[in-house]
Protein backbone atom coordinates (compact mmCIF):
# COMPACT_ATOMS: atom_id res chain seq x y z
CA UNK A 1 0.00 0.00 0.00
CA UNK A 2 1.83 3.42 -0.78
CA UNK A 3 2.13 6.11 1.81
CA UNK A 4 1.64 9.43 1.43
CA UNK A 5 3.31 11.54 4.00
CA UNK A 6 2.23 15.21 4.63
CA UNK A 7 4.34 17.75 6.02
CA UNK A 8 1.99 20.74 6.58
CA UNK A 9 3.12 24.53 7.59
CA UNK A 10 1.27 27.49 8.81
CA UNK A 11 -0.06 28.39 5.37
CA UNK A 12 -2.27 25.76 5.79
CA UNK A 13 -3.96 26.99 8.93
CA UNK A 14 -3.36 30.70 7.80
CA UNK A 15 -6.47 29.72 5.12
CA UNK A 16 -8.58 29.14 8.11
CA UNK A 17 -8.09 32.82 9.40
CA UNK A 18 -4.97 31.89 11.67
CA UNK A 19 -2.65 34.35 11.77
CA UNK A 20 1.19 32.86 11.17
CA UNK A 21 4.18 34.30 12.33
CA UNK A 22 6.22 35.14 9.57
CA UNK A 23 3.64 37.46 7.09
CA UNK A 24 3.69 41.08 6.99
CA UNK A 25 0.57 41.00 9.31
CA UNK A 26 2.18 38.17 11.50
CA UNK A 27 2.24 37.90 15.11
CA UNK A 28 5.53 38.22 15.66
CA UNK A 29 5.16 41.89 14.30
CA UNK A 30 3.18 42.40 17.52
CA UNK A 31 5.41 41.10 19.83
CA UNK A 32 9.06 39.68 20.05
CA UNK A 33 9.93 36.39 19.73
CA UNK A 34 11.92 36.40 22.95
CA UNK A 35 8.85 38.02 25.06
CA UNK A 36 6.98 35.04 24.07
CA UNK A 37 8.33 31.69 22.77
CA UNK A 38 11.38 30.92 24.66
CA UNK A 39 11.63 29.16 27.78
CA UNK A 40 13.58 32.47 28.89
CA UNK A 41 10.57 34.42 28.20
CA UNK A 42 8.49 32.16 30.49
CA UNK A 43 10.60 32.38 33.64
CA UNK A 44 10.98 36.28 32.92
CA UNK A 45 7.45 36.71 32.34
CA UNK A 46 4.55 33.55 32.77
CA UNK A 47 2.25 35.89 32.33
CA UNK A 48 2.94 37.56 29.42
CA UNK A 49 3.22 34.45 27.83
CA UNK A 50 0.29 32.48 28.99
CA UNK A 51 -1.62 34.91 27.99
CA UNK A 52 -0.21 34.70 24.60
CA UNK A 53 -1.37 31.00 24.16
CA UNK A 54 -4.14 31.69 25.39
CA UNK A 55 -5.65 34.24 22.93
CA UNK A 56 -4.04 31.64 20.46
CA UNK A 57 -6.07 28.93 21.62
CA UNK A 58 -9.56 31.06 22.10
CA UNK A 59 -8.42 31.87 18.24
CA UNK A 60 -8.24 28.42 17.54
CA UNK A 61 -10.86 27.38 19.01
CA UNK A 62 -13.12 29.86 16.23
CA UNK A 63 -11.95 29.07 12.93
CA UNK A 64 -12.86 25.92 10.62
CA UNK A 65 -11.48 23.45 8.87
CA UNK A 66 -10.55 24.13 5.15
CA UNK A 67 -10.52 22.71 1.67
CA UNK A 68 -7.09 21.16 2.06
CA UNK A 69 -7.39 20.19 5.66
CA UNK A 70 -11.04 18.15 4.62
CA UNK A 71 -9.33 17.07 1.44
CA UNK A 72 -6.52 15.27 3.64
CA UNK A 73 -8.73 13.56 5.08
CA UNK A 74 -11.08 12.53 3.25
CA UNK A 75 -7.97 10.71 0.77
CA UNK A 76 -7.64 8.65 4.43
CA UNK A 77 -10.45 6.46 2.70
CA UNK A 78 -9.05 6.95 -1.16
CA UNK A 79 -8.27 2.69 -1.76
CA UNK A 80 -5.12 1.89 -1.27
CA UNK A 81 -3.66 4.51 0.47
CA UNK A 82 -1.86 4.99 3.65
CA UNK A 83 -1.86 8.86 4.43
CA UNK A 84 0.40 9.87 7.55
CA UNK A 85 0.59 14.04 8.29
CA UNK A 86 3.18 15.53 10.08
CA UNK A 87 2.06 18.97 11.23
CA UNK A 88 4.31 22.08 12.66
CA UNK A 89 0.80 23.57 13.05
CA UNK A 90 -0.28 23.51 17.13
CA UNK A 91 -3.81 24.00 16.20
CA UNK A 92 -6.02 20.97 16.03
CA UNK A 93 -8.06 21.36 12.33
CA UNK A 94 -6.25 18.83 10.61
CA UNK A 95 -7.83 16.16 13.85
CA UNK A 96 -11.14 18.30 13.24
CA UNK A 97 -11.35 17.64 9.53
CA UNK A 98 -11.06 14.38 10.00
CA UNK A 99 -7.58 13.19 10.07
CA UNK A 100 -6.36 10.22 11.80
CA UNK A 101 -2.49 9.84 12.01
CA UNK A 102 -1.38 13.31 12.60
CA UNK A 103 2.01 13.92 14.59
CA UNK A 104 2.38 17.15 15.81
CA UNK A 105 6.21 18.54 15.60
CA UNK A 106 5.80 21.97 18.04
CA UNK A 107 3.02 20.68 20.57
CA UNK A 108 -0.42 21.14 20.77
CA UNK A 109 -2.44 24.43 21.81
CA UNK A 110 -5.15 21.77 23.33
CA UNK A 111 -2.66 20.59 25.60
CA UNK A 112 -0.69 21.75 28.67
CA UNK A 113 2.13 19.85 30.97
CA UNK A 114 3.45 20.92 33.96
CA UNK A 115 7.37 22.77 33.79
CA UNK A 116 8.48 19.78 36.11
CA UNK A 117 7.76 16.84 33.93
CA UNK A 118 7.67 17.46 30.41
CA UNK A 119 6.68 14.10 29.88
CA UNK A 120 3.33 14.19 31.07
CA UNK A 121 0.36 15.93 29.03
CA UNK A 122 -3.24 17.03 30.19
CA UNK A 123 -5.79 18.21 27.54
CA UNK A 124 -6.55 22.10 27.63
CA UNK A 125 -9.71 23.23 27.20
CA UNK A 126 -9.96 27.02 28.57
CA UNK A 127 -7.08 29.33 29.73
CA UNK A 128 -3.99 28.53 31.49
CA UNK A 129 -3.71 30.83 34.74
CA UNK A 130 -0.65 31.67 36.52
CA UNK A 131 -1.02 29.48 39.75
CA UNK A 132 -2.66 26.99 37.47
CA UNK A 133 -0.81 23.86 39.22
CA UNK A 134 -0.36 20.46 38.08
CA UNK A 135 -0.93 17.04 40.24
CA UNK A 136 3.12 17.36 40.77
CA UNK A 137 2.55 21.24 41.70
CA UNK A 138 4.59 22.75 38.88
CA UNK A 139 3.12 25.39 36.85
CA UNK A 140 1.37 24.55 33.90
CA UNK A 141 2.29 26.02 30.56
CA UNK A 142 1.21 25.03 27.09
CA UNK A 143 2.59 21.83 25.52
CA UNK A 144 4.58 23.95 23.04
CA UNK A 145 8.05 23.52 21.77
CA UNK A 146 9.19 26.77 22.17
CA UNK A 147 12.00 28.08 20.47
CA UNK A 148 15.84 26.96 22.11
CA UNK A 149 13.68 23.85 23.26
CA UNK A 150 14.16 20.04 21.86
CA UNK A 151 11.82 18.58 19.64
CA UNK A 152 11.11 15.38 21.00
CA UNK A 153 8.68 14.11 17.80
CA UNK A 154 11.42 14.89 15.22
CA UNK A 155 13.15 11.17 14.94
CA UNK A 156 9.62 9.91 14.63
CA UNK A 157 8.97 11.97 11.81
CA UNK A 158 11.95 11.20 10.00
CA UNK A 159 10.84 7.44 10.18
CA UNK A 160 7.50 8.17 8.84
CA UNK A 161 9.16 10.40 6.11
CA UNK A 162 11.58 7.50 5.48
CA UNK A 163 8.55 5.35 4.33
CA UNK A 164 7.15 7.76 2.24
CA UNK A 165 6.34 6.99 -1.36
CA UNK A 166 4.98 10.55 -2.29
CA UNK A 167 5.93 13.27 -0.40
CA UNK A 168 3.43 16.52 0.15
CA UNK A 169 5.04 19.66 1.45
CA UNK A 170 2.25 22.28 1.94
CA UNK A 171 2.09 25.65 3.26
CA UNK A 172 5.48 25.95 4.85
CA UNK A 173 8.67 28.60 4.50
CA UNK A 174 10.93 25.26 4.99
CA UNK A 175 12.94 27.83 6.81
CA UNK A 176 12.65 26.11 10.30
CA UNK A 177 14.64 23.45 11.49
CA UNK A 178 14.79 20.20 12.48
CA UNK A 179 11.68 20.34 10.61
CA UNK A 180 13.14 21.51 7.21
CA UNK A 181 15.59 18.99 7.61
CA UNK A 182 12.65 16.21 7.16
CA UNK A 183 12.52 16.40 3.65
CA UNK A 184 16.13 14.83 3.46
CA UNK A 185 15.18 11.41 5.07
CA UNK A 186 12.55 10.66 2.16
CA UNK A 187 13.54 8.20 -0.29
CA UNK A 188 15.26 9.28 -3.85
CA UNK A 189 12.98 7.48 -5.52
CA UNK A 190 10.20 9.49 -3.65
CA UNK A 191 8.35 12.05 -6.06
CA UNK A 192 8.22 15.22 -3.77
CA UNK A 193 4.96 17.93 -4.34
CA UNK A 194 5.52 21.56 -2.75
CA UNK A 195 2.30 23.10 -2.40
CA UNK A 196 3.42 26.67 -1.65
CA UNK A 197 2.21 30.19 -3.69
CA UNK A 198 5.70 31.26 -2.60
CA UNK A 199 7.66 28.34 -3.67
CA UNK A 200 9.94 27.82 -0.99
CA UNK A 201 13.56 26.38 -2.03
CA UNK A 202 14.14 22.80 -1.95
CA UNK A 203 17.67 22.46 -1.90
CA UNK A 204 19.62 19.09 -2.06
CA UNK A 205 16.55 16.96 -4.15
CA UNK A 206 15.78 16.92 -7.88
CA UNK A 207 12.32 16.46 -9.52
CA UNK A 208 10.24 19.01 -6.99
CA UNK A 209 7.32 19.67 -8.28
CA UNK A 210 6.14 22.59 -7.53
CA UNK A 211 2.23 23.71 -7.08
CA UNK A 212 1.77 27.30 -7.44
CA UNK A 213 -1.41 27.58 -5.11
CA UNK A 214 -2.82 28.07 -1.83
CA UNK A 215 -2.99 24.40 0.09
CA UNK A 216 -6.95 24.71 -0.34
CA UNK A 217 -6.43 24.62 -4.23
CA UNK A 218 -3.25 22.88 -4.37
CA UNK A 219 -3.81 20.00 -2.05
CA UNK A 220 -7.09 19.00 -3.74
CA UNK A 221 -5.57 18.85 -7.10
CA UNK A 222 -2.69 17.18 -6.40
CA UNK A 223 -4.72 14.30 -4.40
CA UNK A 224 -6.83 13.97 -7.11
CA UNK A 225 -3.80 13.77 -9.51
CA UNK A 226 -2.47 10.71 -6.91
CA UNK A 227 -5.79 9.11 -7.22
CA UNK A 228 -6.30 8.87 -10.75
CA UNK A 229 -2.73 7.52 -11.37
CA UNK A 230 -3.12 4.71 -8.47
Amino acid sequence: MPHLVVLTGAGVSAESGIRTFRDTNGLWEEHRVEDVATPEAFARNPALVLDFYNQRRAQASQVQPNAAHLALAGFEEAPGWQVSIITQNVDDLHERAGSTQVLHLHGRLSQMRSVKNEGVVFECASAIQLGDLAPDGGQLRPHIVWFGEMVPAIEEAAEVVATADVLLVVGTSLQVYPAAGLLHYAPASCPVYVIDPHQPEVSGRRGVRYVVEPASIGVPQVLRELSSAG
